[in-house]
């Protein structure tokens, strides 16, 4: 017997007596098996058998799976290098392949890989701490990672909505629980190590939840999260940020940054307030720096008052000097004459009441020829000009005319 339908055989046997009938289920049979190759794919291995090549490999379309050909073979989050790595899976290892594009095959995740999402948005179960619940809309999920910080794990992998479910896995890290990969939360791995096999074995149970397929008559649902100590230090913190910029805008005798700088130096001690901790210790060197300008401030003004103070003293004895200096008249000075044989005949000194010499005097002009004998121990005034005597570093007034007074 053919195994194949050839028209012209039929044909011919039916000219010769074929049943009909029998021929035309012959057909119908060969239509859907053709229909049959027609839905499978045929996947080339990277450099390997071309479509048609009796090593080309036949299985069905996405999804399918696939057997790992590489040792130690990076699970990345997105397609491509660039993207950051989230596991690694190795030879005959089996994974569960969704599609494939630029090169690159997305998978579900396979066992040891998880997901990030804010414990800000989850809700835990008491009598069940492994479940959480979420407790928003639009809540981001990020492909997990043991290589980079949750904070820096950025390829978003999903969201889920309020009443959500997830396997928690761990503690919270960073403001982030570790979770079983939601259902469409996928990862990568490169093309050129995954063989397509045809066999209907599933690959070991991966860690894939469905967040609606956990029991809803659990007890002990929803209790809301306590916010994390580092979430809680985060808002003082932002808080205190925010006074700091309103007082810094303060003229500087009013600013004050005392309280503050105590509830900073609280949180930078808190060893689980995390990243609040190190801004708030960087903070309170900033106050520090702010402190000590203003003690710098204050005592500037306060040596700017002393300067005044002293200037007024200046100004009022000039003003007392000058008043003295008036009341002089035409005098140049006012004294008792007296001999200064110390530096030559003809040298005089002035001195006042006490005894304490006022200035030198020397005759200039028509006083020199004056006989000045007879006003010695007198008191006169002095009609002159004034002038330095560097000798003494004293005054010398050069007087033209004398004149005793009573």
């Amino acid at each position: 017997m053919d195994t194949h339908i050839n028209p012209v055989k039929n044909r011919m046997r039916s000219k010769s007596g074929q049943n009909p009938v029998i021929v035309a289920v012959l057909v119908v049979l060969a239509a859907l098996a053709a229909i049959g190759l027609a839905r499978e794919a045929t996947v080339m291995p990277e450099g390997g058998a071309r479509p048609g090549d009796a090593n080309a490999i036949s299985v069905p379309l996405f999804p399918h799976l696939a057997e790992i050909t590489g040792n130690d073979v990076l699970i990345r989050s997105g397609p491509g290098t660039n993207y950051y790595r989230c596991g690694k899976v190795h030879m005959s290892d089996r994974v569960k392949i969704v599609t494939t594009e630029s090169g690159w095959s997305r998978i579900v995740p396979p066992v040891g890989c998880f997901s990030w999402i804010s414990v800000q948005c989850i809700g835990v179960n008491l009598d069940n701490p492994s479940i959480g619940i979420v407790t928003g809309d639009g809540v981001h999920v990020y492909a997990g990672s043991e290589y980079v910080e949750p904070m820096h794990s950025t390829t978003e992998q999903g969201t889920l909505n309020r009443g959500q479910k997830v396997k928690l896995l761990g503690e919270e890290k960073g403001g982030y629980y570790k979770i079983a990969p939601p259902m469409g939360a996928y990862l990568w791995v490169s093309a050129t190590y995954v063989k397509p096999i045809s066999s209907v074995r599933e690959p070991p149970p991966v860690a894939v939840v469905d967040p609606n397929d956990i029991d809803p008559n659990d007890t002990g649902f929803v209790v809301p999260i306590e916010p994390s100590v580092e979430a809680e230090k985060l808002k003082e913190y932002y808080a205190l940020q925010k006074q700091i910029k309103a007082e810094i805008v303060k003229p500087i005798a009013e600013q004050n940054y005392a309280d503050m700088k105590k509830a900073l130096i609280e949180i930078s001690k808190d060893k689980e307030a995390g990243k609040a901790a190190r801004y708030a210790e960087s903070v309170v060197k900033q106050i520090e720096g702010f402190e000590l300008a203003l003690a710098v401030a204050k005592q500037i003004k306060l040596q700017n008052e002393q300067l005044q103070q002293i200037r007024e003293g200046i100004d009022k004895a000039r003003a007392t000097r000058l008043a003295d200096v008036e009341d002089l008249g035409r005098f140049a000075v006012i004294g008792q004459f007296q001999t200064f044989a110390t530096y030559g005949p003809k040298h005089y000194r002035i001195v006042d009441e006490s005894g304490k010499m006022i200035c030198y005097a020397l005759p200039s002009g028509k006083a020199s020829q004056l006989d000045l004998s007879k006003l010695v121990k007198q008191k006169v005034g002095l009609v002159g000009t004034i002038e330095p005597h560097p000798p003494t570093k004293k005054a010398l007034v050069r007087f033209t005319e004398i004149v005793k007074l009573d």
